[in-house]
């Protein structure tokens, strides 16, 4: 690809996703600092691996696939955090009350709660619009994982919601 055309492509991506990918970091990570960090992370990635793009059109899949394997290189590099399973983490024993209001603040909170491979599948489904095949493909996984982790990340978020009491409210 000539340098002019790469580029162009590389404005083009930035322009036109940014935003996506900014909401998107910010979600994996639950911090603005390390958001900015990570997209910066994720075009300068982008930049050097340009000519690897073989279709334009995917370019949102393309950089969010960037983006994650950032962040995930960040986690192992980052001693301090703790991951636990939540393989044999108990049943929410009862559904999440419907008239729930989070700010954004909270809502990052407990998704900052779930793993990551819980968390990653909800927000590019449910944030992002992702399909479960376009999932599947930035996670190397296949499909069918992609739907269970879905519905046990949504059985966990259930169960964190249930709990959850916003501020300022008190416990009886």
């Amino acid at each position: 690809m000539a340098d002019g055309s790469a580029a162009s492509l590389l404005a083009q991506l930035v322009q036109q996703h940014y935003a996506a990918l900014y909401r998107y970091a910010f979600r994996l990570s639950g911090k603005s600092a390390d958001a900015e960090d990570l997209v910066q992370q994720s075009f300068l990635t982008a930049h050097q691996k340009i000519d690897q793009l073989r279709d334009p059109q995917n370019g949102k899949a393309w950089l969010f696939t960037i983006t994650r394997n950032a962040y995930l290189k960040s986690l192992r590099g980052n001693t301090g955090t703790k991951l636990l399973s939540l393989e044999h983490a108990p049943e929410p024993g009862e559904e999440c009350p419907q008239d729930i209001r989070l700010d954004n603040e909270q809502l990052q909170s407990i998704l900052n709660e779930l793993e990551e491979e819980f968390r990653t599948p909800l927000i590019l489904f449910y944030f992002e619009q992702f399909s479960y095949k376009e999932i599947a493909e930035q996670m190397d996984v296949p499909i069918g994982t992609v739907m269970s982790r879905l519905a046990r990340g949504k059985t966990h978020l259930r169960q964190k919601l249930a709990s959850f009491q916003p501020a300022g409210s008190q416990q009886t």
